[in-house]
């Protein structure tokens, strides 16, 4: 990850939140090298420090501020000259960020990555820069699928575009790619489309070109991701586009496996669970954001659904693949949620046997519908709610884990240490799904191994190589 050249100005990226910021640090890392920037792992041996903000939720962004108080605090005992803030809660908050933060040298937005590499060079050179002024991104995109379909121009107020210049920062075998930036949705709760913008698709060449950069590259397994995978297409003219382009992704050379992850309930077509499903090379994988089982809940966060649908939903997948992995989030205690919305959820995730639940309190989120909402739960309220749902989830999933045992399982290795081998089987997702732990060594990272499992310890697999 390093040049052999000390006189270039070295930078290390710091990363926070989702995947899709994984791949925005991989984008700027790039244009930064392209730019004569040396990239450094260790932030205390940079010359600056950017940190890639999370702005999504409450502790999220403390996360991100205690980051950023970190990094600075290297410039009083290290080489490093400046902390630059980038990312969600950068675009999110601007100069509210940089006003309350004075210890950040720079708050930057998304429509100064273009110029990553002159920003950083004059923030270390001493020059102040105006902090970035934030805009609902909503705003910037008056654009018909038609008039998408017909340019190859850059889309205005997104992150990346359309072929972005891109190094890798992470080794491992799993590389996320990116099909689109933004969402169209409204969510009652969610603030996303406000500073991520509207939904753009990258264009199918694109995202192709950069899978036989990713597998040129070392990675076995595609991790796409998007605010809202089921979307793909729709701003160019094809809705079905996700269906065509995934056998063509599975069959890059040195791919392995491709994974879709995010995928609105209320969008998720049969075509596209068939696609997911029985596509050689696609893992039967579905990341659903149920975020609740109530009707009357779903209503309010503006959304879609109710029990009966999304075990409809979850039979469909179970026909095609019946041992497909099945991981959501959900959000409890949610303004007018009552016990009976309560039981009504925890009945359904009872009812829908998934692999992974996350479960989320409802916090107010600075400009959305749901802060202006009437009945509110207090706080205690809240976490209590959340921490019995919480309780029912783990029991859930383990349960879930138990019954693979005497499965077969396709685990891609992801890392060998002590003698430890530790990976993930199909239904397993990168970071947040749990591991499958291979008991007899023998194995390489990198490698893809049939294996059957033998044991269970929470969400974690224990697996024997066939």
């Amino acid at each position: 990850m390093t040049t052999d050249a000390p006189d270039l100005l070295s930078v290390a990226m710091v990363t926070l939140g989702c995947a899709r910021n994984e791949v925005d640090s991989e984008e700027l890392a790039g244009r930064l090298a392209a730019d004569g920037f040396r990239l450094v792992a260790d932030p205390s041996e940079a010359d600056t420090v950017v940190v890639n903000t999370c702005g999504f939720v409450e502790s999220a962004k403390k996360d991100s501020v205690d980051t950023l108080l970190e990094a600075a605090d290297l410039k009083s005992s290290g080489r490093t000259q400046a902390v630059v803030a980038v990312g969600c809660l950068a675009e999110r908050y601007g100069k509210e960020l940089a006003d309350s933060l004075p210890e950040a040298d720079a708050v930057l937005g998304f429509d100064d990555y273009p110029d990553i590499a002159d920003r950083l060079r004059a923030v270390v050179a001493g020059e102040t820069l105006p902090a970035h002024t934030p805009q609902d991104r909503r705003l910037l995109l008056p654009i018909t699928p038609v008039e998408r379909s017909l340019s190859t121009a850059p889309v205005p107020g997104h992150a990346s575009g359309p072929a972005s210049v891109r190094r890798r920062l992470d080794a491992g075998p799993t590389a996320a790619l990116k099909l689109a930036s933004g969402c169209d949705r409204r969510c009652s709760f969610c603030a996303i489309p406000a500073f991520r913008g509207s939904f753009v698709s990258r264009r199918p060449s694109d995202v192709l070109q950069e899978a036989r950069w990713l597998a040129g590259e070392g990675a076995r397994e595609l991790f796409l991701v998007s605010e809202n995978s089921t979307s793909y297409g729709k701003d160019l003219g094809d809705l079905r586009l996700l269906e065509t382009l995934l056998p063509e992704l599975a069959a890059v050379d040195g791919v392995d496996r491709v994974r879709v992850s995010y995928l609105q309930p209320a969008e998720t077509r049969p075509g596209l669970v068939e696609a997911i499903a029985t596509t050689p090379g696609v893992t039967p994988y579905f990341d659903l954001s149920f975020q609740h089982a109530s009707a009357t809940v779903l209503r309010r966060m503006r959304r879609f659904g109710d029990p009966d649908s999304f075990l409809g939903l979850l039979d469909q997948v179970r026909s095609f693949a019946p041992e497909a992995g099945v991981r959501s989030n959900v959000i409890v205690g949610f303004p007018g949620e009552t016990e009976d919305d309560l039981q009504t959820l925890c009945d359904f995730l009872v009812a829908a046997r998934m692999d992974v639940t996350g479960v989320f309190g409802y916090s107010d989120e600075d400009g959305t519908e749901a802060a202006s909402y009437d009945g509110k739960l207090d706080d205690d309220e809240i976490r209590a709610r959340a921490e019995h749902v919480g309780a029912l989830v783990e029991e859930l999933t383990s349960q879930r884990a138990a019954e693979r045992v005497g499965e077969t399982v396709q685990v891609l290795v992801e890392s060998v240490s002590g003698g430890t081998v530790e990976g993930r089987a199909a239904h397993q997702g990168p970071e947040v799904d749990g591991s499958t732990y291979i008991v007899d060594g023998g194995v390489g990272v990198g490698d893809l191994v049939e294996a059957e499992v033998i044991g269970s310890e929470g969400v974690d697999l224990y697996a024997r190589v066939l």
